[in-house]
């Protein structure tokens, strides 16, 4: 008969001593302590890959794996494809709508065409402000029997001129963003409905969902998903696992979400275990 090891014969059978305990409540320490360590790291260098994490601390790379879902659960660190970032310090900020048509502009312009497939003549829509959403008005000009519902006179200026109805909001107007936002806006919703809303939002955690700078506009999208039979989330990747100031919606409240493919994989695996539909450009 081959004698079993005794640390092998206590985890099968469970006879654990004191000296097992001792080696038990070690082992708990030190994965405690590297995981502590791997944040330090992380926060430090901005970035972290699996492969050099596993070399630093001599571990290896599905242990650091589990490290960094387990970080990523926490909240402590942001899981990426084949390592993790830094989570972002504080909230994100409103940006100027000039500045976001400057980020990721080809991911925005594909995402854009994917929504559009998703609408069909004669259906009436909600797009809400945003350089994503602008894409999508484009992208919708030679539709010939739309109606499109939006709070973004730029978007009502995009469709100026083509054979789509538009229903702009009245409401204040927020001059960086060209949207409309505020009790008029809200009031000018009430009555409606729409097939489909595509939300073009500033911050998509798979936790607490999706949210926006501007508490006025967060209300205003809520009150847009609330209208809508269907709600379509576009944003581009660099969006997951941000946090911004105003909640618009959990992920339940979600139909379906358009990204590009570096999507983290983590988030990618959360949104599909909730049952939601992913269109990757």
């Amino acid at each position: 008969m081959i004698a079993k090891h005794p640390d092998e014969t206590c985890s099968r059978f469970g006879n654990i001593n004191g000296h097992d305990l001792m080696a038990n409540k070690s082992g708990a320490v030190l994965n405690e302590e590297r995981r502590r360590s791997i944040v330090n790291f992380v926060n430090q260098n901005g970035r972290a890959l699996v492969r050099e994490l596993a070399v630093q601390f001599g571990s290896s790379e599905i242990t650091i794996r589990r490290d960094l879902d387990l970080l990523h659960e926490g909240g402590l660190v942001y899981r990426t494809r084949g390592g993790a970032l830094p989570i972002r310090a504080g909230l994100e900020s409103d940006k100027k709508l000039i500045e976001r048509e400057l980020e990721h502009p080809r991911e925005k312009a594909k995402i854009a065409m994917a929504a559009a497939l998703m609408v069909k003549e004669g259906q009436s829509i909600v797009l809400d402000s945003g350089s994503t959403t602008t894409a999508i008005a484009r992208a919708l000009r030679d539709f010939k029997e739309l109606t499109v519902i939006t709070n973004a006179i730029n978007i009502a200026a995009e469709l100026a001129g083509t054979s789509v109805d538009v229903v702009l909001t009245g409401g204040m107007l927020r001059k960086d963003s060209y949207s409309l936002v505020g009790p008029l806006a809200e009031e000018s919703l009430h009555h409606l409905k729409a097939d489909i809303v595509f939300l073009g939002v500033d911050g998509f955690d798979t936790h607490t969902g999706v949210s926006t700078p501007n508490l006025l506009e967060a209300q205003l999208n809520r009150m847009m998903v609330s209208m809508a039979s269907r709600v379509v989330a576009v944003c581009d990747s660099s969006k997951f696992g941000r946090r911004s100031l105003g909640s618009i919606v959990p992920v339940s409240n979600i139909h379906c979400v358009v990204t590009d493919k570096q999507i983290p994989k983590s988030d990618l695996d959360k949104l599909r275990k909730a049952g939601i539909e992913i269109t990757l450009v």
